[in-house]
């Protein structure tokens, strides 16, 4: 199955192993939305570079990321 029509969270996904992924998604089709938890610069020049969305949240902590879920269901994806 392809991956278009498909959306991805990728946590940590501004940076390092997470931006390769997130990169990658993107090229296969996937809607893309990358978290992060502190650079608020870094991740706004990344989503400039990508045209990926970024979101902040923590994801140690359980209702941010309940919430974080339920932003993508119904706003972005």
């Amino acid at each position: 199955m392809g991956m278009k029509n498909r959306t991805a969270l990728v946590t940590g996904g501004t940076r390092g192993i997470g931006r390769a992924i997130a990169i990658d998604l993107k090229k296969a089709g996937c809607k893309v939305i990358a978290s992060y938890h502190g650079n608020e610069e870094a991740a706004q020049a990344f989503k400039k570079e990508t045209g990926i969305e970024v979101m902040r949240f923590d994801v140690a902590d359980f209702e941010q990321c309940q919430h974080a879920v339920r932003r993508i269901e119904s706003e972005i994806s």
